[in-house]
Order: structure tokens, then C-alpha cells, then sequence
């Protein structure tokens, strides 16, 4: 059996064992700890008025290029299944999200959007909706259960009319999507303006996403031909400021064709090798975000009790306050007409009415004092601070010890068992 048979049968076994990846089973796990419904960080998070974002669970790279790049067909490879229409003749008119799954199947726009809801925002893009659709496979080879490509429009110069705004919807995409593949066709469409241009924008945010390729490197001609091709492409990427930086690299790839052999070298592994390093990388830090949004939560937690008790403190203050000026400004008119009323005595006459009206106007105040001072600060019931105190040892004792105990069967896979301390 051959090495691509061998791969393609323990992939497919594996599929219907129902085995996954450590990588797959960690990033699901994390996934799970944030939207369980009870008990999730989300839910955690959004009683004490925190906004956290949920982890995916695979990484997202687009594909972009001129006009027949050949983006389609690397997905196709890449999967070892025919998904994607190939061909001059029919060429990719819209977006497409390749994905894998239980069982083959093909979504519409509106199936898209429900399965992906952080690209919802697409349809407000006029056009793009009706554009839009998903290729479910179940395969398993090369990490594709990670990954979800998206194949994009091929792009063209002139008066090549889209159905929607391309470049904005390509831009917005670039956003969300974890790398950027753009793919350079040496048959006379590499220069394409429209993708130089687009490219340059991506560059200005997400520089550190894109990855440039001379894709079918063996129908460039000869060594000296495809080294004349690079120099082109490169001189014309390296024209526009953002882009022109130390160590530009521009692999060579192709579709491995056996009964096509070529001498030229296929770098094309190293595409695969830079999805499972971004794999690795999201995995990486998905488990820091997954520390940090706990170290969150467990201080504002500590944090929202901590201000409780000061409002108890403050309102016991004010409490004894409000007793204190109650009482002095009922105690007064004792004073005015009780035993010591003799004191009035000494006051002449003429004035009494005044110091009357004074004190009266003094107890007056005093009772307004205190009934202001018994307003109390609200507070947390018993049963709402012990609810935050579960919170806070449900994180601290669950998910951290989850978080602990994923990243070291993430290190397992590099390290030995010894080194784990």
C-alpha cells in the first residue's frame, strides 16, 4: 500500500472510529468550558457584566489570487477529495467555505451563515449572500479537521463586473480569517493589479496572516523561466512601501502529479507545515486566553465582593448617623418643653419667639439629616454572594485544573512525561 492510500486509510478509519487529534480534542474541550450553558465562562461572565470571546474550534485560512491561481485545486489536494469545481471554464464566481464534517454534504448562503455565525455580518454585503456556500467533507487528512478554507473569487483586471464588492468583502474576511494564502499564477496573470492592490491593504492590518506563493511553479518553463517569473513578481510586490521587507519568501508549489513528474522543486509540503504550525500556535493560545479570562473573572469576582463589604461598612456608618440625628432632633423639642424649660427663663422675652423658631427649625433639620443618612447603599443578598463565591471556586478548582491539565497533554505530544513538571 502507498504512503497516500496508507494515510488516506488510517485518516478514514479514524474518522469512523470516531478518534480525534489531541490538538482537535483540546480545542473542542475549550470550546465546551465557554458555552456550556450553566456553567460556562460566557454565562459566568455575563452575570458579572464581562464580555469574553468564545474560541473557535478550527483555524480559518483564505485563499486569494488572480484568475485560475489554482486555489481550488490545492484544496482539493490538500483534502485528497474532489470538492472544488477546477478549470478556466468554471471559475470560483463566489465564496466557498470547505469544511470538515460528519458526512459529505453542500449548504446555501443562508445554511452558511447559520453554520458560521461570526461571518454573519457577510450578508450585509449586497450580492455576496447569493454567492455564498459550504462544501462539508469527511475527510481527514492533514489536519483538515482543524481547518476551514475559503475559497475566494479569482481576481481580475479591466472591466471584470463582480455581483459584489469583491475587495471589500475580501478586506473584511482578512479580519476574521487566521492566515491568508495568496496565490500567484506565472501564466501571464501574476502582475494582476486588483489582487496586488488588495493585498496591500491586508498587508497595512494583517501583515503577519499572508503568505505569498508561485502557485503551478512546473508549468512556469524552465529553471531560468520561473526564476524570471519570482524576480517579476517580487520587484512588483516589493514596488508598493508596506510590503517591501527583509526576508520576502515566495515558495514554489504545484499539484503533484505522478504521471507528471518535474524537476523543479515543489515546496507545497511547506504550505501544510505552516497550517499545522498556526494550528499548534491557536492552540497555544487558546489555553492563555482560556488563564487570563479566568484570572477575569476570579478578580472580578473578589472584586464585586470586596465593594459589597465596603457598601455594608458604609451603610452601617450611615445607619448610626441616621440614628444619631433622629434622635438628637426628637430629643430636642424635650428639651424645649420638658423639666429644663427653665431656661427659658433666662431668655427675654422679646427673643423667645426667635429661639423657638430656631430650635424648631434645628430639629426640623436634624430629622431630615437623619432620615437621608437611613438611605443605605443596595447590597448583595446571602444567597447572591455565596452564588459568586461558587463562581469563583467553580473556576479556580474546575476549569483552571482543566486548563492545567489540557496543556499538558498539548506539551505530551512534544515532550517527554519526565520534563512535565
Amino acid at each position: 500500500m502507498s504512503g497516500k492510500l496508507k494515510s488516506r486509510a488510517v485518516a478514514n478509519a479514524d474518522a469512523m472510529s470516531g478518534v480525534v487529534s489531541v490538538n482537535e480534542k483540546i480545542l473542542r474541550e475549550c470550546h465546551g468550558l465557554y458555552t456550556e450553558p450553566e456553567t460556562g465562562l460566557i454565562a459566568l461572565a455575563s452575570m458579572l457584566n464581562l464580555t469574553l470571546l468564545v474560541p473557535r474550534k478550527k483555524i480559518t485560512v483564505m485563499l486569494m489570487g488572480n484568475h485560475s491561481a489554482g486555489k481550488s485545486s490545492f484544496i482539493n489536494w490538500y483534502i485528497e477529495e474532489h470538492i472544488q469545481r477546477t478549470g478556466v471554464a468554471i471559475e470560483t464566481q463566489g465564496f466557498s467555505f470547505i469544511t470538515s464534517g460528519r458526512k459529505r454534504e453542500s449548504l446555501t448562503g443562508n445554511a452558511t451563515l447559520h453554520l458560521y455565525p461570526h461571518f454573519k455580518p457577510l450578508q450585509n454585503f449586497k450580492g455576496v449572500s447569493e454567492y455564498l456556500n459550504t462544501e462539508i467533507s469527511t475527510s481527514k487528512q492533514k489536519k483538515f479537521s482543524l481547518v476551514t478554507f475559503v475559497d475566494t473569487p479569482g481576481l481580475v483586471d479591466g472591466d471584470m463586473k463582480y455581483p459584489f464588492d469583491v475587495d471589500k468583502a475580501l478586506l473584511w474576511l482578512g479580519e476574521l480569517c487566521d492566515l491568508i494564502f495568496v496565490f500567484f499564477d506565472p501564466m501571464g496573470q501574476a502582475l494582476c493589479k486588483r489582487t496586488l492592490n488588495i493585498v496591500e491593504r491586508l498587508n497595512e492590518q494583517h501583515g503577519d496572516k499572508l503568505r505569498f506563493y508561485l502557485s503551478k511553479a512546473d508549468e512556469a518553463g524552465t529553471e531560468s523561466d520561473r526564476q524570471r517569473v519570482l524576480m517579476q513578481i517580487v520587484q512588483e510586490l516589493c514596488k508598493r512601501p508596506g510590503l517591501n521587507k527583509c526576508g520576502f519568501d515566495m515558495p514554489t508549489i504545484y499539484i503533484p502529479n505522478p504521471s507528471k513528474p518535474s524537476r523543479c522543486v515543489n515546496q507545497i509540503e511547506e504550505v501544510c507545515k505552516t497550517v499545522e504550525k498556526t494550528i499548534n500556535q491557536t492552540v497555544q493560545n487558546t489555553l492563555n486566553s482560556l488563564e487570563k479570562d479566568c484570572e477575569l473573572i476570579t478578580s472580578t469576582v473578589e472584586r464585586v465582593l470586596k465593594q459589597n463589604d465596603e457598601m455594608n461598612r458604609h451603610n452601617r456608618r450611615t445607619w448610626l448617623k441616621g440614628c444619631l440625628f433622629g434622635l438628637t432632633g426628637l430629643l430636642l423639642p424635650v428639651f424645649l418643653l420638658g423639666p429644663v424649660a427653665v431656661v427659658w427663663q433666662l431668655i427675654p422675652e422679646e427673643q423667645t419667639l426667635y429661639v423657638f423658631l430656631g430650635l424648631s427649625l434645628l430639629s426640623f433639620l436634624l430629622l431630615l439629616l437623619a432620615r437621608y443618612s437611613f438611605r443605605t447603599q443596595r447590597t448583595l443578598s446571602k444567597k447572591q454572594k455565596r452564588r459568586l463565591w461558587e463562581q469563583r471556586e467553580y473556576v479556580q478548582e474546575v476549569v483552571r485544573q482543566k486548563k492545567k491539565q489540557l496543556y499538558e497533554e498539548y506539551l505530551r505530544q512534544s515532550i517527554g512525561e519526565q520534563d512535565l513538571s
